[in-house]
């Protein structure tokens, strides 16, 4: 057990100032490094914390022997080079999610992690909202049933990337809730999408996962729609429940709604009866959830906390999401995962060629 942990960040740009403020929040946190290439990012994150050094390569922060862990929020393509090159240094590791673009090369840093005894912890942010930690709780406690069905929603106008399509940008804030709240992973994906602002980057996807025990989801993300919509909801066989992330007070709804069959009766209507109850609205705490996430990566390296959403969590959304992209170019066919072999057509970095993000 250790009373601090001294971190380094890398990458703060617009989703790394973030983790950086976050992290840099939390009690037993000592920040002994800020880096990313961009010297106005730099200059301009290093303001409000003037005792962490400063620096535009990765290597000087991987160099330094009292650096305990980094956090990572670069571009996804130099997630790899990141993180293997940190793990090689001795270093604990929080990296933005995906954890890498290949399955393979995120199987070899979840195994490296493991062989140094060194923590690895992805990005996953939802899975630590206070809401998704209700509802997983509702689900394991019964107050569902069965859970049959799932669906999410993550649209809005922008941003438009160059390098990754709205399937590895949005989709796996949704693979991991959902795979979350099902506690399990699915063992085949369907995607279809379309490209319309830039050839080979589709704006648009739908996505369903197939799960072993019957049960299904579909993810639903773009970055092309009217509406800004953060929404998912989860069908039970005693209860329903939406959890609407734009919706600050109502956050979640738990309807007792549901269709009841009878093993006897004369006629259809007896057979099947649609039934409709209370809407429940329960008071959570607004805890936010990137603080939540930091606040359980320095448990972990100092008290030896498990991880939620560890590398092996990690490796299982990248496979999903890699699974997906394959049924892309079937043009929908369902492919089962870790069917592929692993490919990425985004280059990879080295640490010191990092770039904001």
């Amino acid at each position: 057990m250790s009373n601090e942990v001294k971190i380094g960040m890398v990458g703060v740009g617009r989703w790394g100032s973030n983790v950086l403020r976050a992290m840099s929040g939390v009690d037993r946190v000592d920040l002994r490094w800020i880096c990313d290439v961009d010297q106005v990012a730099l200059a301009k994150q290093s303001r409000p914390h003037p005792a962490a050094k400063t620096t535009t390569r990765m290597e000087e922060v991987l160099a330094d022997p009292d650096v305990d862990a980094v956090a990572i929020a670069t571009p996804a393509e130099a997630h790899c080079t990141c993180v293997r090159a940190a793990l090689d240094a001795g270093k604990h590791v929080f990296v933005e999610k995906p954890l890498t673009l290949r399955s393979d090369d995120a199987r070899d840093l979840v195994a490296l992690a493991q062989q140094r005894g060194l923590k690895l912890m992805v990005g996953h942010v939802f899975v630590h909202h206070p809401v998704v930690e209700y509802l997983k709780s509702a689900i394991e406690g019964g107050e569902l049933g069965d859970v049959y069905y799932a669906y999410s929603q993550r649209l809005n106008l922008g941003v438009i990337r160059r390098h990754e399509n709205a399937w590895w940008s949005l989709a796996p804030h949704d693979v991991s809730i959902v795979c979350h709240l099902f506690d399990s992973v699915p063992h085949s994906v369907a995607l279809n999408g379309r490209c319309f602002v830039q050839d080979g980057v589709e704006d648009v996807v739908f996505g369903t996962l197939y799960f072993g025990d019957g049960r299904m989801a579909n993810v639903h993300a773009s970055w092309l729609d009217p509406c800004k919509i953060r929404k998912v909801t989860v069908v039970g066989s005693r209860k329903m429940a939406v959890y609407d992330d734009m919706n600050a007070p109502e956050r979640l709804r738990i309807y007792d709604k549901g269709a009841d069959t009878q093993r006897s009766g004369l006629s259809y209507a007896d057979y099947v009866q649609l039934r409709s109850g209370d809407i429940l609205i329960p008071q959570i705490p607004q805890t936010e959830p990137l603080s939540q996430e930091c606040r359980r990566f320095v448990e972990a390296v100092c008290d030896d906390a498990p991880i939620i959403t560890d590398g092996r969590n990690g490796l299982a959304v990248v496979q999903i999401l890699e699974a997906g992209m394959e049924s892309l170019r079937r043009n929908g066919v369902p492919v089962r995962i870790g069917e592929i072999e692993p490919r990425s057509a985004i280059p990879q970095f080295a640490p010191g060629e990092l770039v904001t993000v």
